[in-house]
Formats: structure tokens, C-alpha cells, sequence
């Protein structure tokens, strides 16, 4: 096996369902893991719906914690206890993310090719191919891939095997919901560098995955008020 795959779940059944069918689809050697966050029947039923047929391992945090969605620490601290099982880097997507059948291998090949990788993302673009949320600000370059400073999002993100033998994510704030940019920058404090993948970009459906999110579209109070006093992060 060359990589654990891992993507958290909170209803959003539509986007989800094309997430995982994405997955099953890709080429590479990996496990698949989708974590279950308190979400509602109808994704709960689909969820177990597509487990049998595609076989991905389902994991209902509702049999770990009774505490309430979101919990994406404990999705990392799981995931990254497996995936030191395994030696093996781990790969987010999250579910409102569709990737490219070589979507997989292509992270895997930088790996292999960059210099003291901590964290390698994928550009995301919409339906029209065009760089998305949260990478609309991003220059297309010659290169398919370089070196970045800026704070990678899940989206579509390897963890190498390097970082995670060096960072125990159970030390994680847990006043946090949300800790792209917190582990973006703990990268490269420890002395790894994060690279961004440019070309092959993956399909983003912006916040379906995370409805308060909506709010900044529509009740734009209302999200600045989540965001500010809620410390919701920024990604």
C-alpha cells in the first residue's frame, strides 16, 4: 500500500456520493477511510450504501465521541495513528472534492521527487476549469508543481510520512474546528517545504461541505459573526 486516503464527512449526500465514486475510480495502491460526522439520515444511509458496493472502510465517530460535528481532530489524530501504522503518507479529500483518476499517483510521483515534502496540495477549479476557492489568487505557471508559502487547504492534500513521524496532531488546539492553516504552518516551522500542484486540478463545490459557510453568501453578518466570535477558521 502507498498512501491511506482519508475523507470526513457532514452531510452534503450530493457532493459526497461524487467525492467517494471519485475515489473508488482512482488509480493507486491505497486505503480508504470516510469518517462519519454525526451527519444526517439520508447521508448515513448513503454512506453504508456505497461502503458495500465500492468497499471503503466506514468509520461512524458517533462509536468514538459523543461530542458534536465538527470533529476534524479526532479525524486527524485517527487517521494519523493509521497511517504510521502503515509507514505510508496520508492523503485528505474532502467531500466536496472530485478528483482525477490520476489524481493519486500523481501526488505520490512529487513525493518522490520533492525535496523534504511536509505537505503537497492540488489546485481545485471549477466546473469550467478554472482555479477556485481557495486558490482563485493563484498565478498558473509553467511548472506543474514548485515550492509555496501559502497556506494549503484540505481539499486535496497529501501529508507526507516525514511530517507525520514529526508532528503528533493530538497536539492540536482543540478550540479549532478547522487546522489547514495550522498545520501549513507548522510545516515549515519544523523544516519541511509544502508544495502546490498546478496542473490536473481537482473539482471544488465550495463550502457544500460546510453549510455555515453559506451564510457568506447569504447573511453576511451572520457568517462575520461565526468567523470573528466563534473563531471559525479561514479556510
Amino acid at each position: 500500500m502507498d498512501a491511506l486516503l482519508v475523507t470526513p464527512v457532514k452531510d452534503s449526500p450530493e457532493t459526497t456520493r461524487r467525492t467517494i465514486e471519485a475515489v473508488a475510480a482512482a488509480s493507486g495502491n491505497f486505503e480508504y477511510l470516510v469518517f462519519d460526522d454525526f451527519s444526517g439520515p439520508e447521508t448515513r444511509q448513503l454512506l453504508r450504501e456505497e461502503s458495500t458496493k465500492l468497499g471503503f472502510t466506514l468509520i461512524d465517530l458517533a462509536d468514538h465521541t459523543s461530542n458534536p460535528s465538527p470533529n476534524y481532530k479526532l479525524v486527524l489524530t485517527m487517521a494519523q495513528q493509521k497511517a504510521l501504522e502503515y509507514r505510508v503518507p496520508l492523503i485528505l479529500i474532502e467531500s466536496d472534492v472530485v478528483i482525477r483518476p490520476n489524481t493519486i499517483t500523481g501526488l505520490l510521483e512529487v513525493t518522490r521527487q520533492a525535496v523534504r515534502p511536509g505537505l503537497i496540495g492540488v489546485i481545485t477549479v471549477n466546473e469550467q476549469g478554472e482555479f477556485n476557492f481557495p486558490y482563485s489568487n493563484v498565478r498558473k505557471e509553467a511548472t506543474s508543481w514548485s515550492e509555496t508559502s501559502r497556506i494549503l487547504s484540505f481539499c486535496c492534500t497529501l501529508i507526507s510520512r516525514e511530517f507525520l513521524d514529526g508532528y503528533d496532531f493530538k497536539g492540536l488546539p482543540s478550540q479549532k474546528d478547522w487546522f489547514d492553516i495550522h498545520i501549513s504552518r507548522q510545516s515549515r516551522k519544523l523544516r519541511f517545504k509544502n508544495y502546490l500542484v498546478r496542473e490536473n486540478g481537482v473539482l471544488h463545490l465550495p463550502h457544500s461541505s460546510r453549510p455555515w459557510k453559506q451564510l457568506k453568501y447569504t447573511h453576511p453578518l451572520k457568517y462575520y459573526f461565526y468567523k470573528l466570535l466563534n473563531h471559525r477558521d479561514r479556510i
